[in-house]
């Protein structure tokens, strides 16, 4: 860890935020990296340690939220799944190595957890989370972390209402994994935030192919749209009654008219981002030399 924190550049998306004369920050995280991100860089290292409190989604070190998930994740009654589909789940899960490991759990959970996991053998693990990295620091520093999110609220996320909604998510999440476009979007997700390519994060329905139907574009609206407006307010109340906060969620929460320093920004606060060289155009899609030597094993961004 030594090694890796005396070795880490700036990745990711940073800003400073100013209300009432005080300074928080708010930092776009990816959820899937390689081994080498996940340690914070000079810029953000500076950042965090100025500020009196981490907030993350979901506070992942937090015994309660550990003990909560897994129960709101379990299957209780029968597979809602039709038979033809469950197979396809397995197979993928056997492919992924993970066996009968996550039988147990709904349907939707199992094919999400096989999403972000889809990389692994590219050295792109949610292992190596940067939220989750930062949360270890901050509790090293003997920084309070505070969750903008509870299970219930992230569960309800990906848990669809109905037994043919759920087979429609695992469906077409399936179709992904198994014709490579969910291991190009990620690839791809996970460069930009690398390169610090806040514009390639601005155009990603665009090339997603994540949004080409009515299922695919509400379920996108409760990933982001529908979640930022509570995160702002939460953020600005954090802002004032335990500031200044590092406040570091996916960096898919940045982007557009409804990410979040947009909203700050229409909530009286002043933005600016900080920044740091952007990674040349021809280095997207692959490290540096020097970086991916550095790289061991390694989120995405929502």
């Amino acid at each position: 860890m030594r090694q890796g924190l005396a070795q880490a550049r700036n990745h990711g998306f940073l800003w400073q935020i100013e209300r009432d004369g005080r300074r928080s920050w708010l930092y776009g995280t990816v959820h899937v990296a390689r081994q080498a991100w996940m340690y914070p860089g000079p810029a953000v290292l500076s950042a965090l340690s100025r500020a009196q409190r981490l907030v993350v989604e979901v506070d992942m070190s937090d015994p309660a939220t550990m003990a909560a998930l897994p129960r709101l994740a379990q299957l209780n009654g029968p597979n809602p799944l039709p038979a033809a589909l469950e197979a396809r789940l397995q197979r993928q899960e056997e492919a992924a190595c993970v066996g009968g490991a996550l039988r147990r759990w709904r349907p939707e959970m199992r094919v999400t957890t096989l999403s972000v996991m889809a990389l692994r053998d590219e050295g792109l693990d949610p292992a190596w989370g940067v939220d989750g990295f930062l949360t270890g620091l901050a509790h090293g520093l003997n920084l309070p972390v505070q969750a903008l999110e509870t299970p219930e609220q992230q569960m309800d996320i990906i848990l669809q209402p109905d037994a043919a909604q759920a087979a429609e998510m695992v469906d077409t999440t399936l179709d992904e994994l198994e014709n490579g476009q969910a291991r190009a979007t990620l690839r791809r997700l996970a460069q930009a935030w690398a390169d610090g390519r806040l514009d390639e994060l601005e155009t990603y329905p665009q090339w997603c192919q994540c949004l080409n139907t009515a299922f695919d574009r509400t379920l996108m609206h409760r990933l982001l749209d529908k979640r930022n407006g509570p995160m702002a307010d939460r953020i600005a109340e954090l802002h004032r009654t335990a500031g200044p906060v590092f406040v570091a969620v996916g960096s898919l929460h940045m982007v557009g008219s409804q990410g979040l320093p947009a909203l700050l920004a229409a909530r009286g606060f002043t933005v600016e981002r900080v920044s740091w060289p952007v990674a040349p155009q021809a280095a997207s899609g692959a490290e540096s030399a020097p970086e991916a030597a550095a790289s061991g094993p390694q989120e995405t961004t929502r």
